[in-house]
């Protein structure tokens, strides 16, 4: 089965299999991406809620990926969604696939590459340059706000 993010009604995706998706996809599409969604539910698509347990269980990797920050609550429940309807999520958002690939939720890409690896973001301060591992709100040393850094 196939979770449709936005991006798959937005770029027209098309498969022969399964689909789902989740009531707040709906929300952020608009003229004939909307009109694709309202198709596909009418000729069967699973409209899926995840559970709450599922959802927090995707915070948490998210959180430990260095990814919530930039993730939406859409996003969040698109993976919980994948992850317990055992799908494929269908998404070009990077922050999206690293979370899944985390979680071991298999991914196909639309219109983008997908990622190379799975990435573990970590933070560094404005101020002083000193790099964290978790998201915090300022640096405990100098106070300056902290931004998420590519570890690479």
């Amino acid at each position: 089965m196939y979770v449709l993010d936005s991006s798959a009604f937005i770029h027209d995706f098309h498969t022969t299999e399964q689909t789902a998706t989740i009531p707040l996809v709906r929300e952020e599409l608009k003229d004939e991406s909307a009109y694709r969604y309202d198709a596909m539910e009418g000729s069967g698509m699973h409209i899926h809620i995840p559970n709450d347990d599922t959802t927090e269980k995707v915070q948490r990797a998210a959180r430990e990926s260095g990814d919530l920050d930039v993730l939406s609550e859409t996003d969040v429940r698109l993976i919980a969604a994948s992850f317990e309807l055992d799908g494929v999520l269908v998404t070009d958002d990077y922050a999206m696939q690293n979370v899944a690939e985390k979680l071991n939720v298999d991914v196909e890409v639309i219109a983008r590459e997908g990622i190379d690896e799975q990435r573990h973001w970590t933070y560094q301060c404005q101020g002083c340059g000193r790099e964290f591992d978790e998201e915090k709100d300022r640096c405990p040393i100098c106070g300056s706000e902290l931004a998420r850094k590519n570890p690479s």
